[in-house]
């Protein structure tokens, strides 16, 4: 065997263990009994510390000086691979090991609190999680900067600078756009119905398959924060349900549907690569946005799912499918991110980039947390936070460490704006297909335009190839501004 196909058998054993480890994730957030905690941690931390020796092996510091790549793909594979060793080695084993035993604990107290609305059960476990992370960043960092060192775990690239240029862009069109929406005098109705759990995950399942969602390689579970898990041949999901909204668990599902389309369209020949995975959370995200917003919320698709809904649940007091396409992008401040319409979800994103990044950087501290976030909700949003589920313990990303991520939930939308325009430029008669319940066309694009080709190419390039055009903010908000503008007449 050449060096290259000996690291890449290497690497195929440490990537297949990637995978169980994720599966210990997936499964601490669905079926794990709750007895199970302290055990799932040390499981978690000795796996963790498995991968950490393989993946800062002396060996694969001297495939990669032997190996002779042959192809393109090759090269971007000893790239990739080249990175994670570099990263991983400045991290201690111990550190590492820490910070997976630490955040496995952490989970299951959020969870806890988030249900008791207690933040002072959850902040001392929170500093813990911080800490770590702060030393962390420190062992990753080549310029001081902690933050961009934390970044590119999820964004590879993105500097926060450049993000905060991006986000500074946005914001004055959406607060213009949302200060326009809320004045309008013209009324959005609410769901004011019951939906049965079962009505709803037997549509939410139909949906799922409507957007391609194979479920010979995955399954759709319940748990408290929906997500995707997994790659390749076994890519899984979670939705949540909701009596008085069934949007919830639809959208979520839809949500979920496009991270796991994107890992299920990866091509084959990556299987248990460093290409095998979606190259980055913006474009993971632009994948699960542009399913849930552009096409699951458009015009054409709710009157499908209108019809669909009147089969499952009877008569629920909306008359009709333009009614109905309202009331699915009815637009109001509200506590919860994931719960969030289109025009106020990124303003969310925004505040939770702010916080994280003051506390990465020690401007500010656990204890202050809640305060911090209350006053700039109230700032932001109109509302005082009332209890903590709907504030500060919402999210589950900051006991597991996730720092750096959420911003990648509003690079997905930019992405997500130019994928959109793409695709109606190149599908002009994408709503008739969608009017049917058909999403084969669009799925099929973002298909051959994104998702087969995994890690191959940097984030930014995926987008400029698939469109034609560097990414940028504004066909997000020509999108925004013309949607919600007709819905409300502004």
């Amino acid at each position: 065997m050449s060096a290259y196909d000996e690291l890449m058998a290497f690497q195929r054993e440490t990537e297949a263990l990637g995978q169980v480890m994720g599966r210990l994730g997936w499964d601490q957030e669905t079926v794990m009994p709750p007895g199970a905690a302290e055990q799932r941690a040390e499981e978690m931390a000795a796996l963790d510390g498995v991968l950490h020796r393989r993946r800062t092996d002396p060996r694969i510091g001297e495939w990669l000086e032997a190996a002779r790549p042959e192809s393109a793909e090759a090269e971007r594979q000893l790239h990739k691979i080249r990175h994670r060793f570099e990263r991983t080695r400045r991290v201690p084993e111990k550190l590492s090991a820490a910070l997976a035993r630490t955040t496995s604990l952490a989970h299951r107290i959020w969870a806890e609190a988030r249900a008791t609305d207690d933040y002072a059960l959850f902040a001392p476990k929170l500093a813990e999680v911080l800490g770590l992370a702060r030393e962390k960043a420190a062992a990753l960092s080549e310029d001081g900067n902690l933050y961009n060192a934390l970044l590119d775990d999820y964004e590879p690239g993105a500097t926060e600078a450049e993000l905060e240029a991006m986000f500074g862009a946005l914001r004055p069109r959406l607060v213009a756009l949302r200060e326009r929406v809320m004045g309008s005098d013209r009324e959005v109705p609410r769901l004011g119905w019951r939906f049965d759990e079962a009505g709803q995950l037997a549509l939410s399942t139909e949906l799922a398959r409507a957007f391609g969602y194979d479920s010979a390689h995955g399954r759709i579970d319940k748990a408290v924060h929906p997500f995707s898990s997994g790659s390749g041949l076994d890519v899984r999901i979670t939705t949540r349900t909701v009596p008085e909204d069934p949007f919830n668990c639809f959208f979520s599902t839809i949500h979920e549907v496009g991270h796991a389309c994107y890992e299920q369209g990866i091509d084959a020949a990556y299987l248990l690569t460093p290409l095998g995975r979606g190259v980055s959370m913006g474009v993971h995200e632009s994948q699960s946005r542009i399913y849930e917003n552009q096409l699951g919320r458009s015009r054409a698709f709710t009157g499908w799912l209108f019809g669909r809904m009147r089969d499952t649940f009877g008569d629920f007091g909306i008359g009709d499918g333009e009614t109905f396409y309202a009331v699915a992008n009815r637009c109001a401040p509200g506590f919860i991110r994931t719960e969030a319409d289109e025009v106020h979800y990124n303003l969310h994103v925004l505040l939770r980039f702010d916080l994280e990044r003051d506390l990465i950087a020690g401007r500010l501290e656990v204890p202050d947390l809640p305060e911090a976030w209350n006053a700039r909700f109230e700032a932001d949003f109109g509302l005082k936070v009332d209890r903590p589920s709907n504030g500060v313990l919402q999210d589950v990303h900051w006991s597991e460490a996730l720092f750096g991520y959420f911003p990648t939930y509003t690079l997905g939308n930019v992405y997500a704006g130019c994928l959109h325009a793409a695709l109606r430029r190149d599908v002009p008669d994408l709503d008739a297909h969608l009017a049917r319940g058909v999403t084969a066309p669009a799925t099929a694009w973002l298909r051959e335009k994104v998702q087969r080709y995994g890690g191959l190419y940097e984030p930014r390039d995926v987008i400029t190839r698939a469109t034609g055009e560097a990414p940028g903010e504004g066909p997000l908000l020509d999108y925004l501004d013309a949607k919600f503008g007709e819905i409300y007449g502004v």
